[in-house]
């Protein structure tokens, strides 16, 4: 549970961040304070690495109030040639910064590396940040896909139930883990680190970190890189529309490439017809995944793997080899392995308290469904679509809810944008840069996969001429793709 800390530490670590700018500040709060610090140590899974906590407030209107302990890792730039620090924001929602520094550092070039301290963090609610945690049989009833209005009402009363057991399970935070609150944290941590201004690159759900930053902050950003950008401002029907048309033009170039590649196992057969058949064997109840022991593929997850194996082009041999595999698996579905642990982490929270996707009834959920399968007639099922489900019924307004982006950065943000982005489709980047206008700049990358930085040489080389010397690369500039690899 939280820990309540009265000592004098904690209030001296409150009265920091208020003098920081953090907070609202009284006449009293104002007076210089010792800044907040965060205790470096060797990681323990991999010493070359530092790891550490930041006790925060819970809630930022009550700064005196509960806190918990945000968990950082950093990898520390030579001496000779640091620079500074860059802060990166882990998508998801729910990736681990702490391990993407630990065990994924080579994301980042050897030029970022050796110019700046590379620090990064598990987001409040997540990883190892006071994760939020709930009753896993209550997890376990929300559905994939709505069946009727019975279910939806059924859905309605196990979502209030699962909100209820979360946060007794989770203590207060549970209902401060929006990104607001989330970049709030983030401003603290810049001044724990001694950062005049912020250097920051986010993932996909870690660009609504930065953009909410630089809206609450602009004065304070250095430099910030938005890769595989999501747009905040659309509503229910534009969020599950776009997800169906990005879903599916990144699915159909995988069969443009199987398609001329002789490295895919499908070559030259009728990939839709096979694809075409095994969402019928799905539909029936039928088809069982190979990798999960013969476990039942209900059509949701059938398009929620491919999905997610469309995420990086070098997944794309595997994916034809893993439809190959499904053509071939037997027809008795086993039943499904069953956890020990009566609780799980929910780091999906932060969705429900970051977008309001309002759906009235069945009939307006079944109008949804119709729609995302003729925008995507072969991912029929969106994984937007399990958002609504998980998030319906949230109370509103919601913490953090879609709006324009209001930036005023003296830097633009630089938005790093694929063509054939299977998640945060490119419609969606270009969007949020028509809403930054004059305070963002777009590098298209013209391939494929969900990111471009560690794809496209070019695309990197850009990113860090912006980020080490504040290049902005000229209106229209764009990368060739990549082809995929095998």
């Amino acid at each position: 549970m939280l820990r309540v800390r009265k000592s004098a530490v904690g209030w001296a670590v409150a009265l920091a961040l208020t003098a920081a700018g953090l907070t609202p500040a009284s006449p009293a709060a104002a007076r210089p304070q010792p800044a907040p610090t965060i205790d470096w140590r060797p990681c323990a899974t991999d010493n070359s690495a530092e790891c550490g906590t930041l006790s925060l407030p819970v809630d930022w209107n009550q700064p005196r109030g509960e806190r918990f302990d945000l968990s950082l890792a950093r990898r520390v730039a030579k001496p000779a040639t640091r620079e500074g620090t860059l802060i990166f924001g882990p998508g998801g929602p729910g990736d681990s910064g702490v391990d993407r520094v630990v065990n994924g550092s080579s994301r980042f070039s050897d030029d970022l590396r050796a110019r700046f301290d590379i620090v990064s963090f598990d987001p409040r609610g997540t990883g190892d940040s006071h994760p939020v945690v709930c009753a896993r049989d209550l997890l376990a009833r929300q559905p994939q896909l709505i069946a009727d209005q019975a279910q939806f009402d059924a859905v309605l009363a196990d979502n209030a139930l699962l909100r209820a057991d979360c946060r007794a399970r989770t203590g207060s935070l549970y209902d401060h883990v929006d990104t607001t609150s989330a970049a709030r944290d983030l401003d603290a941590v810049r001044v724990a680190l001694g950062e005049r201004q912020l250097t920051f690159h986010g993932s996909s759900y870690g660009t609504l970190l930065g953009q909410r930053y630089a809206e609450l902050y602009p004065d304070r950003v250095r430099a910030m890189v938005l890769e595989a950008t999501m747009d905040h401002s659309v509503d229910t029907r534009a969020f599950l529309d776009s997800q169906a048309v990005t879903a599916e033009d990144a699915f159909d170039e995988f069969l443009a490439w199987c398609a001329r590649s002789a490295d895919c196992v499908l070559n030259g057969r009728d990939f839709r017809a096979i694809w075409a058949g095994l969402h019928a064997r799905a539909e029936r109840g039928s088809l069982t995944d190979p990798d999960q022991a013969g476990a039942a593929l209900a059509p949701f997850e059938l398009s929620r793997l491919a999905h997610k194996k469309l995420y990086d082009t070098w997944r794309w041999p595997g994916l034809a080899e893993w439809i190959v595999r499904l053509e071939r698996t037997a027809t008795t579905p086993s039943a499904p392995a069953l956890a020990d642990e009566a609780v799980a982490p929910y780091p999906f929270a932060v969705f429900c308290q970051d977008w309001s996707l309002p759906v009235r009834d069945y009939s307006e959920y079944a109008g949804h469904l119709r729609r995302a399968a003729r925008l995507a007639p072969d991912l029929r099922y969106p994984q937007a679509l399990f958002a609504l489900v998980t998030c319906l019924g949230t109370p509103t307004p919601v913490a953090n809810p879609q709006h324009r982006l209001r930036v005023r950065t003296d830097v633009p943000l630089l938005l790093a944008a694929t063509v054939h982005d299977p998640a945060t489709g490119y419609d969606w980047a270009r969007n949020v840069a028509r809403q930054l206008g004059r305070h963002g700049a777009m590098l298209t990358y013209q391939g494929w996969g969900h990111g471009s930085y560690s794809s496209s040489p070019c695309v990197q080389r850009a990113v860090d001429s912006y980020l080490i010397d504040q290049v902005v690369p000229a209106r229209g500039a764009n990368c060739p793709a990549v082809e995929p690899e095998v």
